[in-house]
C-alpha cells in the first residue's frame, strides 16, 4: 500500500484543556490564525513548524486554527480528535502513488501571487497538498479546470502537468507541503513543459518555512 499525506484542519480553544498530543510521525503545521506552543516551540499566526517527534500543540490565549499536514503508511489511519474546546478535521488525503524513491525531505512553503499571476504549464519532482489562505486560483490538469477559494484543498501528484492561473481582482496565496527528492534540499522542484516559458519572467513567489530530511522509508 502506498504512503498517504493527510491535511487536517485543527480548531483548539485557550478555554479549558485542549491540549493536543500527537504520535511521531513526519508532520508540518502552519497557524493560520492565533498562536500556540509546539513542543517547546512558540509558533505565532503565518508561521510554521516542522518535525517528526512526538509533539502536544497547546493553544495560545486567543485558541488557535491551525493547517497539519502528515506523512503516514497507507495502513495507518487518520490522527483525529475531539477533545473538549477542539475540533478538528480531515481536509484533504492522498495515496502517494508517485513518492520518489530513496532519501526524502518534507518541503513546506507558501506560493504567492500577484492579481492576475500564473504558474505556467509545469511539473514537481514529488508530490504534494496545497491549501489556498487567500484570494483565488485555478488549477487546470487533466484537461479539467477546478477553481478553489480560501481553505480549498487540493492534490498534485508532481509528474502530471499543471497550469495554474490566479484571482484577477487580488493576491492569492497558498501553503504547500511535499515530498520531494532529499537531493533537492535548497532547490527548486518546478520543471517547466515548455522551452519558451523557461524564460518567461514568472509572477510567483515562495517563502520556504520547512526543507527538512526526513527519516520516512518506503516498504516493498
Amino acid at each position: 500500500m502506498h504512503p498517504v499525506l493527510r491535511l487536517y484542519e485543527d480548531v483548539l480553544s485557550s478555554a479549558g484543556k485542549s491540549d493536543f498530543r500527537l504520535p511521531p510521525t513526519p508532520r508540518f503545521i502552519f497557524v493560520v490564525h492565533g498562536s500556540a506552543a509546539i513542543g517547546d516551540h512558540p509558533v505565532s499566526e503565518g508561521e510554521a513548524w516542522q518535525g517528526e517527534s512526538a509533539i502536544t500543540v497547546k493553544p495560545g490565549a486567543a485558541g488557535v486554527t491551525c493547517w497539519r499536514w502528515e506523512l503516514a503508511r497507507g495502513d495507518h489511519g487518520a490522527v483525529t480528535a475531539n477533545e473538549p474546546g477542539m475540533i478538528t478535521h480531515e481536509k484533504l488525503s492522498a495515496f502517494l502513488e508517485t513518492m520518489p524513491k530513496g532519501d526524502l525531505l518534507m518541503r513546506g512553503d507558501s506560493v504567492a501571487f500577484p492579481p492576475g499571476g500564473c504558474a505556467y504549464l509545469h511539473r514537481h519532482q514529488g508530490p504534494g497538498i496545497r491549501c489556498l489562505i487567500e484570494g483565488g486560483i485555478r488549477i487546470d490538469t487533466h484537461g479539467r479546470s477546478t477553481s478553489f477559494g480560501p481553505g480549498g484543498a487540493w492534490y498534485e501528484s508532481g509528474p502530471d502537468a499543471v497550469f495554474a492561473q490566479a484571482a484577477t481582482d487580488k493576491p492569492s496565496r497558498f501553503i504547500r507541503v511535499m515530498i520531494l527528492p532529499r537531493e533537492l534540499q535548497g532547490k527548486s522542484s518546478i520543471q517547466y513543459v515548455n522551452e519558451d516559458d523557461k524564460a518567461k519572467p514568472k509572477s510567483q513567489q515562495y517563502k520556504i518555512y520547512a526543507d527538512a530530511p526526513i527519516s520516512f522509508e518506503t516498504r516493498k
